[in-house]
């Protein structure tokens, strides 16, 4: 599988750039598997907030967090100290109250990692499933394209 400059973006998804440093390796001096799910969160975050999804401001305004309620990851080539890796993510389901993620770390050409990442919204007091707010899902159906337009969720 290899991604190639002429796919769309639509193909590609949201791309966010990580570069691998000393305390992402391992004794080996590769990354270490478990800093990939800190990398695709890291992208998701920075996709959300290119939707216009403000996670500190949607907590404030209806009471709604962002979960990561299950993962699976396959690990296919190591990365190693200084490289610079693509994170490519898509949203694979929107349901009422939850988002399904696929993901994938390159380097170049080379596909390293791919993730599927189930996020959960629920009540942050009760911490228990709640429906994505209108907007957020506009916003996320939308995709980054939106240009960081802040998303309103005030009356929601």
């Amino acid at each position: 599988m290899n991604m190639s400059d002429s796919q769309s973006d639509a193909e590609t998804g949201f791309i966010w750039p990580i570069r691998v440093y000393y305390e992402d390796t391992d004794a080996g001096g590769i990354v270490f598997y478990a800093n990939y799910l800190k990398f695709f969160e890291r992208a998701r975050t920075e996709w959300l907030r290119a939707c216009g999804v403000d996670q500190r401001k949607l907590t404030e305004e209806t009471g709604a967090l962002f979960v990561v309620r299950s993962t699976a990851l396959d690990y296919r080539a190591p990365a190693r100290l200084d490289d610079v890796l693509r994170i490519v993510s898509r949203i694979e389901r929107i349901g009422r109250a939850s988002v399904d993620f696929a993901q994938e770390a390159w380097r170049d050409e080379t596909l390293l990692a791919t993730g599927t990442i189930r996020v959960g919204c629920v009540d942050s007091t009760a911490m228990k499933p709640a429906a994505i707010p209108p907007p957020v899902l506009t916003a996320l159906r939308r995709g980054s394209d939106s240009n960081g337009a802040s998303v309103s969720t005030a009356g929601n």
